[in-house]
């Protein structure tokens, strides 16, 4: 049977997650014809929710829980000091789940209203690239294929947790982040495999409801990728915190325990795994397997589309986000542009929405801020320390514990520190590492002052709130000049 020829459009955005529903509502506000395609598979099959992995099944959900654990763990451990009595306090998962759920409904119908204002046609299906001209789609309510064109194309289609042969998901014993985010029970003995980003953010939920939870990470040195000054403070909190985390060991099998009638919950599942002592076994309630994440472009594209692709997945794109097809671009986490995180993706919608519509915009991938959402945070933009050494960069560097602050003190959160590196000889702030409670929302400073070149003398002699959190970037960069200066 023929497929049904749809209608034309001046952009199609294919996925609507942060990067795709971005794009999308800036392109319908610059005057373009605009359809936004999306399958989003929730656990019970498709649903209506946009905002994809990240609304749905990452960084909102991950808050969400993070901070109803957060309040379970100061009512159970910190109300005394108080002068707070709290009595038969108890954990309702069910309830829990279902505020996460409720916040996720609400900013996905948010996201679904914009598209409605925008006038964007939004299309539930799967999608694939056809050429760099058409779509073919396969809607979710089963109506026939068909066919759609535009002039412009963009791939927003996100990506997905990696599995490894040797703990093969079962969504029972061992599970993947979605379903981590998804539990409703909380389990006694809790096994992760992988302590980057997305397996601290889950161990500081569950542990903090009352999993025993151990980390197996095959790196030798924790968060890598982090200033190693603040990676050490964060392993100590860390560790302080309950989380027990084995680095360099090597995952190698996995042996589930049989089932019997009425015994499920009962069942266990065995962790081998090998460090520089041997091999290990290690047997617990629930594996989350939190081992990285790959680009979504299996079957994206048709054979005949020539999507150039490398060798693990990604769209090959320019500094513009074009692909080597005319017309079509690809942003978010299927480019090697900027690590994976939603505002990095946002920022690339807009770009390629205005650079479509002819208006010139720019993405700047050096100040791109990180975040882990754990308690406390930890936040970063610009150079590490170990990097500028490297490269041989001349450096000084400010300091300034949170313990110092009136602020921390008066709330109970002193765990931390703020870190400005600068250039020894002109000054330039060349990076700024924060770990503490509310350090996503300090470091947007930190990067305002980097995105206009500002000196730390700059970030010494502006005026900050006081007592504040904000006010540890201020006394770090007066460190540079006085020593370190009285917190109070």
């Amino acid at each position: 049977m023929p497929k049904k020829q749809a209608k034309s459009f001046d952009v199609i955005v294919i996925g609507a997650g942060p990067a795709g529903y971005s794009s999308a509502i800036r392109c319908a506000q610059l005057g373009l014809k605009t359809a936004c395609i999306d399958n989003w598979h929730g656990e019970k099959g498709w649903n209506d929710h946009l905002g994809g992995t990240y609304l749905n099944a990452g960084c909102v959900a991950t808050i969400a829980l993070l901070e109803s654990a957060k309040i379970y763990q100061t009512i159970t451990h910190n109300l005394k000091e108080h002068g707070i009595q709290a009595e038969a306090v108890s954990v309702d998962i069910a309830r829990m789940m279902q505020r996460k759920n409720t916040i996720i409904d609400s900013l996905s119908r948010q996201i679904a209203d914009a598209f409605a204002h925008n006038k964007i046609d939004c299309i539930r299906a799967k999608a694939k690239l056809l050429n760099e001209r058409q779509v073919e789609i396969v809607p979710a309510d089963h109506s026939p294929a068909a066919i759609i064109e535009a002039q412009h194309i963009i791939l927003a289609t996100g990506s997905s947790p990696i599995g490894l042969s040797c703990a093969p998901i079962d969504n029972e014993l061992i599970i993947d982040s979605t379903m981590a985010l998804n539990l409703d029970a909380v389990p006694k003995r809790l096994a992760i495999i992988g302590a980057g980003i997305i397996g601290l953010e889950l161990a500081s939920i569950w542990n903090r409801l009352g999993a025993e939870t151990i980390l197996l990470e095959a790196q030798e040195s924790f968060l890598s990728m982090a200033d190693q000054q603040i990676a050490r403070e964060a392993y100590r909190i860390y560790s302080n915190q309950g989380l027990e985390l084995r680095l360099g060991t090597r995952v190698i099998s996995t042996k589930k325990g049989s089932k019997k009638a009425g015994l499920e919950r009962s069942r266990k599942v065995t962790v081998e795994y090998q460090d520089s002592e041997g091999t290990h076994a290690l047997r617990v309630d629930k594996l989350i397997v939190a081992s990285g994440r790959k680009p979504n472009t299996e079957n994206l594209a048709a054979p005949e589309a020539d999507l150039l692709l490398d060798e693990n997945g990604y769209v090959h794109v320019d500094e513009n986000c074009r692909s080597t097809l005319p017309g079509v671009y690809a942003i978010g986490d299927l480019t090697l542009l900027g690590p994976m995180i939603a505002h990095k993706g946002i920022e690339e919608g807009r770009f390629v929405a205005e650079q479509i519509a002819g208006r010139h915009s720019s993405v700047n991938y050096e100040l791109l801020p990180s975040v882990v959402f754990t308690d406390p945070e930890i936040a970063w933009v610009g150079q590490t320390e170990q990097a500028l050494r490297a490269m041989g960069e001349p450096i000084k560097i400010g300091t300034f514990p949170l313990r110092a602050t009136a602020r921390a003190q008066a709330t109970g959160r002193t765990e931390g520190i703020v870190k400005i590196i600068a250039h020894a000889d002109t000054d330039a702030i060349l990076g700024v590492h924060i770990i503490g409670t509310q350090a996503s929302e300090m470091i947007a400073e930190a990067v305002l002052a980097m995105e206009f070149s500002a000196s730390s003398e700059d970030l010494a002699r502006t005026v900050h709130v006081h007592p504040t959190l904000a006010k540890a970037m201020n006394s770090a960069a007066l460190a540079f000049r006085n020593g370190l200066p009285a917190g109070v």
